[in-house]
């Protein structure tokens, strides 16, 4: 008697992801991937999804109710490669039993890592100093060339002590800095003792702070929270840092308060209208990077290995490491 075939579900991913990943979904699934070098049009991402039963996707896919009617009733799980998720209705997948999952814990320390990057950068003016040193133009040294401003000893201020917060936070004891926060849940005390971390709230550590670092996730109750009233708080001395989401800062009033010389710079990996950059942005005082906070190999490797475990789990019947709604779980 002939074996019969069985199928392998139907997978859409919106990047290639790395060899590692994509071998362990080629093992599983029949995966069509979308190959082209920029991000994946809309329309072509709507297309592509129909009668998929998984999708894998970058936190620049939408996935909301255009994008599940588009897809139909084959599609079971939504495997979002990124901690964050609000390019997700939950909500919407919930109501409709398909599974979200996300890739939390994986980039904490990368991020924390690239924070401290821009951080020192804007202090101590890095990026204009090599834009000067590739120009040719530099022709010698001079007492005030390029002076920027310490880092030792002065007040780190956080905003959001989750874990990337916190491990932005753990760094800063090699600078001998005084850490303080303002998160909605207050951290345990055996927390801020391994910190060295004080807890007030978020107006005192705008006016104390020497550098504002931003760790949120984009709620609606995040959304535009640093605006004209709270870059009025912070020291015309400050530096605010986000690696957060662009829209947690209202942008707008992040140019004013610059023309205005009310803050001292900021350095920014994310941005409101992302990839969009203000113009007003394009200053010598402020670092601009585009999204790169988990962007090392190891980390975004790791990032595509648990969206794929979270999928395999899934479809062996298993619940998934990282689900977001695991009510749905329940109705299988």
């Amino acid at each position: 008697m002939r074996g019969v075939s069985v199928s392998k579900p139907k997978v859409f991913s919106t990047h290639v992801l790395f060899d590692d990943p994509r071998r362990r979904l080629a093992e599983h699934f029949d995966v069509d991937y979308w190959t082209g070098e920029e991000r994946p049009p809309r329309p072509e991402v709507l297309k592509r999804v129909a009668g998929k039963d998984a999708l894998v996707c970058l936190l620049t896919e939408r996935v909301d109710q255009e994008l599940l009617d588009a897809a139909g009733p084959a599609l079971r799980i939504v495997a979002n490669v990124a901690v964050g998720y609000d390019n997700i209705d939950v909500s919407a997948c919930t109501e409709r039993s398909i599974a979200v999952t996300n890739t939390p814990g994986v980039l904490d320390e990368t991020t924390a890592d690239f924070t401290w990057t821009l951080l020192l950068a804007i202090a101590r003016r890095l990026v204009e100093g090599d834009r000067l040193a590739r120009s040719g133009e530099w022709l010698q040294w001079n007492f005030d060339l390029l002076c920027g401003t310490d880092v030792w000893g002065k007040t780190l201020g956080i905003i959001g002590l989750g874990q990337i917060g916190r491990a932005v936070a753990r760094r800063a004891a090699g600078f001998r800095m005084r850490v303080i926060y303002y998160s909605t849940t207050r951290a345990p005390a055996e927390v801020e003792k391994e910190l060295h971390a004080e807890y007030m709230e978020q107006d005192r550590v705008l006016e104390q702070a020497d550098f504002v670092s931003l760790h949120v996730p984009l709620r609606a109750d995040t959304r535009g929270l640093i605006g004209p009233a709270e870059l009025a708080k912070m020291k015309r001395t400050a530096f605010l840092i986000n690696t957060a989401r662009g829209p947690v800062v209202q942008e707008a009033a992040l140019v004013d308060a610059l023309d205005q010389g009310r803050i001292a710079g900021a350095a920014l990996d994310v941005f409101e209208r992302e990839p969009l950059i203000s113009d007003g942005l394009r200053r010598d005082n402020v670092v601009l990077a585009p999204h790169l906070g988990s962007a090392s190999l190891e980390t975004r490797t790791r990032m595509a290995i648990i969206a794929v475990e979270n999928v395999i789990a899934f479809f062996n019947g298993k619940r998934p490491p990282a689900i977001l709604n695991p009510e749905v779980l329940r109705r299988k």
